[in-house]
This record gives structure tokens, sequence and C-alpha cells, in this order.
């Protein structure tokens, strides 16, 4: 962890120290609720606004950081059955900005990214973002983009305009 102008640096700072602190919060609240933390788990001593890669299993869906956006670097593992299962429990929550998969079998690309309900989904790649690619999430997560051609929609009105024959 560190500064963005830290060559070394792989994660930087959360936005702000509340930030930090809801992250932690979420993360605390799981460990009391039976989550097992395997890595990470506690505010960095380089910083207010730092908070390490964190990595929970045991963690159920009725945790609240399966069912909050954690905006923070925290992995949640949550075992799951077959596919089906796996898409019940990821849409089992009022937010959708976004949600990832990994697997080599192309049906289950397009059988997934079909049922998850989610703006951005992230297949094979961690890192999905970018300026070219529209960014917004569905449900509680918000209505519309921002980035690429589309974000400029929400700040358009369209007019449509239906003439028949027009005499002089």
């Amino acid at each position: 962890m560190g500064k963005g102008t830290d060559p070394k640096a792989t994660n930087g700072p959360l936005i702000n120290k509340k930030a930090c602190q809801n992250v932690n919060d979420l993360v605390q609240a799981s460990k009391q609720q039976g989550a097992k933390l395997v890595l990470g788990g506690e505010p960095s001593a380089i910083g207010n606004c730092y908070y390490p890669p964190t990595i929970l299993t045991g963690v159920t869906n009725a945790m609240a950081i399966a069912q909050e956006e954690v905006f923070g670097p925290v992995a949640s593992i949550i075992q799951f059955k077959d596919e089906a299962e796996a898409i019940a429990i990821a849409n089992d929550t009022s937010v959708g900005l976004a949600a990832y998969f990994y697997t080599r079998d192309i049906g289950r690309v397009w059988r997934m990214s079909e049922a998850l309900e989610y703006g951005i989904i992230g297949i094979n790649e961690g890192i999905i973002s970018n300026e070219m690619a529209p960014f917004g999430g569905i449900k509680e997560s918000g209505s519309g983009r921002e980035g690429s051609k589309y974000g400029i929609e929400d700040y358009l009105e369209i007019k449509y305009l239906c003439m028949g024959g027009i005499d002089q």
C-alpha cells in the first residue's frame, strides 16, 4: 500500500477517513457474525485512509458485507453448490454496481452475464473500469451511466418528430 506516486504501490488510499471506517465497520461486524479473517482486516498504520486488502471466508448473504457496497479492498467468500445458487446469492441484494466471475466455459459467460443484475460485470478480469466503458449500476446503485458515449445521454433530451404530408 502507498501513494499513487510510489511505483511499488499496488493499493492506494480510500477516498476519505469515513470510507475507511465504513469498510472496517463492515469487516468487524462480519467477524462478530462468524466470518473468518484470512488476510488484512484492520486499518493500516500508514495513514487514516488506507485499508489493506482483506479476505473473509464463511460469509453468508445475511451479513451486511454481502448486502452493501463495500467500496474497499475486501473479498467476501460465500460458498455455493452450483451456478444457479451462485446467481441467486449474487442477485439477493438491493444494490447492483459491479459483479465479477471467472470461468473458461463460454456458455457460462453468456448465462451468468444475462442473469446477474449488475451494471458492470468483470469476466476473468478484476480491473473493469476505464474511460471508454460506461460506468454505472442498477437497483439502488443508481441509474444512468457516466463515461463513454453513453454518459452523455443523461444530459440530452431526445425529441422524435413524425410528419405527414405538408401542404403549402
